[in-house]
C-alpha cells in the first residue's frame, strides 16, 4: 500500500495542517495586536478552565455524543496547545518540544510494539513501563510508591489513587468481606462521633470519622471495578435531574421551595416534605419505566 493511499499516513497529514492552523491562530490570539483576554492568561489561571473542560469531556463520554465529544477534545486541545505556547514566547520549551517529547516516549515505552520485546497481556505492559522510568529514563525508585500519586488532585480521586498503589503492593484485602465489614465499623463510628460532637462540640472528630467513611466507600468502589469519581458524578446529575422536576411541579401547584417560603409549623413542613417526596417518586417512577 503507498503512503499516498495509507488512511494512517492521510490522517496524519490532516492532523498535522488541523494542528498547524490551530498553532497559527493561538500564535495570534497572543500576539501584541491580539485579544486582550488570551493576552492577559497564563498557565496558572488557565487551570481551573483546564480541569473544566476534562470534566466536560468525561460528560460527553459518557452521554456517548460523538459530536460533543469532538467538540470537548477540541476543546482540550486548546488549552494544552495555549499553555504550550505561552511557555515557548517566554523560550521555556517549544509547543513541538512537547509533541515529539510524548512521541519519543511512546515510543521508548512500547517495545512490544516498535521494537523486539514482548508483552503477553496488561500487566506486563505495566511492569515492562516501569522498568523503563527507573532503568532506561533514569528516574529514581520513590521513596514510597505513594509519591507519584499528586497531591493536586481532588481528594476523591487521590484516595482512590492512593488506594490502587497500595494494592499493588500487597495491602489490602482479598475478599469483599472485610471491606464491607470496614464500611459498618466507620458507619458505627460515624454515628458515635455524630452524638459526641452534639453534646461536646468535638467537630475534628467528627470530620475525621466522616473522611473515614467516605474512604472506605471508595475501597468498596475499587474492590467492584467502579471508579468513584464517575459514580458519583452520576448520581449528582440524577439528584439534579429529579430536584428540578420537583422544582417544576411545585411551582406548577404555587407551593414555595425557597428557605425563606418554608411554613414554621411541623406539621406543615412535613406535609410539604410529604408533597416534594411524592414528585420525587414521581419522576423516579417515570424514570424506571423509560429504562
Amino acid at each position: 500500500m503507498s503512503e499516498a493511499s495509507n488512511p494512517v499516513e492521510k490522517g496524519a497529514e490532516r492532523a498535522g495542517q488541523a494542528f498547524a492552523e490551530l498553532y497559527r491562530i493561538v500564535a495570534r490570539l497572543r500576539a501584541p495586536d491580539g485579544c486582550p483576554w488570551d493576552r492577559e492568561q497564563s498557565p496558572e489561571s488557565l487551570r481551573p478552565s483546564l480541569i473544566e473542560e476534562c470534566y466536560e469531556l468525561v460528560e460527553a463520554i459518557d452521554q456517548k455524543d460523538d459530536a460533543h465529544i469532538g467538540e470537548e477534545t477540541g476543546d482540550l486541545y486548546l488549552l494544552a496547545t495555549m499553555i504550550a505556547y505561552m511557555h515557548e514566547e517566554k523560550g521555556a520549551f517549544a509547543v513541538s518540544d512537547s509533541l515529539v517529547t510524548i512521541a519519543e516516549k511512546l515510543v521508548r515505552r512500547h517495545p512490544h510494539v516498535f521494537g523486539e520485546a514482548v508483552a503477553a497481556d496488561s500487566q506486563a505492559v505495566l511492569r515492562q513501563w516501569g522498568e523503563i522510568k527507573e532503568k532506561v529514563e533514569g528516574r529514581g525508585k520513590k521513596d514510597s510508591l505513594l509519591d507519584s500519586v499528586p497531591r493536586s488532585l481532588p481528594p476523591l480521586e487521590r484516595a482512590h489513587k492512593i488506594q490502587k498503589k497500595a494494592s499493588k503492593a500487597g495491602f489490602d484485602w482479598f475478599a469483599r468481606g472485610p471491606v464491607w465489614a470496614k464500611v459498618r465499623e466507620e458507619l458505627l463510628e460515624t454515628e458515635e462521633a455524630c452524638e459526641a460532637a452534639e453534646g461536646e462540640g468535638n467537630r475534628e472528630a467528627l470530620e475525621g470519622e466522616l473522611g473515614d467513611l467516605l474512604f472506605s466507600i471508595i475501597n468498596v468502589a475499587r474492590h467492584l471495578d467502579v471508579d468513584p469519581a464517575l459514580a458519583l458524578r452520576r448520581t449528582v446529575e440524577k439528584f439534579e435531574r429529579r430536584f428540578r422536576h420537583v422544582e417544576r411541579r411545585m411551582a406548577e401547584v404555587g407551593s414555595p421551595m425557597g428557605a425563606g417560603d418554608l411554613p414554621s409549623a411541623p406539621a406543615e413542613r412535613e406535609a410539604l416534605l410529604a408533597r416534594m417526596d411524592g414528585y420525587w417518586d414521581e419522576v423516579k417512577a417515570a424514570e424506571k419505566k423509560g429504562s
